[in-house]
């Protein structure tokens, strides 16, 4: 499949902030009420904020891959059947929790009195939040789970590596932004952070190695209803000059650049992230500049993990080209 810029912005800028958002709300929640509203409202709202810039950012970008954009409110419409559709109404709804907490966590700074911190009806919103953040981005690997005719991406390890994706970034996203609010290193998040980046790649490893040894569900035989044993060939092309089909399902990835770019991939999003964690818990005084390395690493390593997703992803029309 062609890999679309502005959709590989999409999923890799909205997962980073939909993971930040979550990371921050599990935060917020184990926090006691003395302290959030006394030295810490502005480190949540700036935690807030960014995700809510990320998920935004990738939302306007996803536009940019449709042919009338001014169309994409009826996709709303049908969020019964279409993933797609429940993935709108879900990126809309994480905006009105986010926009509560927000009004209540900046009550400080409009010189309201806080000392009791935040009220009751702000545990709903953070559990909301939290909740909304993580099944939009499950809904986004489910656009792509569910399409029967791309078998590389209707595979069950395609929704956990979303997620996947989106809590390791987050999380070196909110160890950064933490780091830059004075807080500490917390060795706890930087060895979960660890963790996630390698079993994130061992989902990787396990996704690549099925892909390359799953076989089409579908020949040219069995399309013209031939009986087993028999095969078709192509002597001729159906036509001379490129279409839809030949420039945005037929891209075509060499083998030997696939697994450069692999390597690259993992070597970016897992283990710079592993390296990185280990010298912010073991070199306190350098974890902010080694945790903005982290962040880099793993959103570069996620934006090519994205990329070789499209380009590796064969459409089963292509079997009759």
């Amino acid at each position: 499949m062609h890999p679309a810029f502005s959709v590989l912005l999409f999923t890799t800028l909205s997962g980073a902030g939909y993971g930040l958002l979550a990371w921050t709300m599990l935060l917020l929640a184990f926090e006691r009420p003395g302290a959030l509203m006394g030295s810490t409202p502005l480190m949540f709202l700036g935690l807030i904020g960014a995700a809510t810039l990320l998920f935004t950012a990738g939302l306007l970008s996803s536009l940019g891959h449709l042919g009338q954009p001014q169309r994409a409110w009826r996709a709303f419409s049908q969020w019964r059947s279409s993933w797609l559709s429940r993935e709108g109404v879900l990126a809309v709804a994480v905006y009105v929790p986010v926009v509560l907490l927000c009004w209540w966590l900046s009550a400080p700074l409009r010189g309201e009195a806080t000392g009791a911190g935040l009220p009751d009806e702000a545990r709903w919103a953070i559990r909301a939040a939290a909740l909304l953040a993580l099944a939009t981005v499950f809904s986004t690997a489910m656009i792509y789970a569910s399409l029967k005719p791309v078998p590389a991406w209707r595979h069950g390890l395609v929704p956990p590596v979303y997620l996947g994706f989106a809590l390791l970034c987050g999380l070196l996203l909110m160890l950064l932004g933490q780091r830059l609010a004075g807080g500490v290193a917390v060795s706890q998040l930087l060895a979960v952070a660890s963790v996630l980046a390698v079993g994130l790649a061992l989902l990787k490893l396990g996704y690549w190695w099925s892909i390359d040894r799953r076989r089409s569900p579908v020949t040219r035989a069995s399309a013209l209803g031939l009986p087993a044993g028999r095969e078709a060939s192509v002597f001729e092309r159906p036509h001379t000059e490129a279409n839809y089909l030949t420039t945005e399902m037929g891209f075509v990835l060499a083998r030997k650049h696939s697994r450069k770019l692999r390597a690259i991939s993992m070597l970016l999003f897992a283990l710079v992230p592993v390296l990185c964690c280990w010298l912010a818990w073991r070199f306190e005084d350098f974890a902010t500049p080694v945790l903005a390395v982290a962040v880099l690493a793993s959103l570069l390593g996620a934006l090519v993990e994205r990329w070789l997703f499209f380009a590796e992803a064969r459409h089963l029309v292509m079997t009759y080209y």
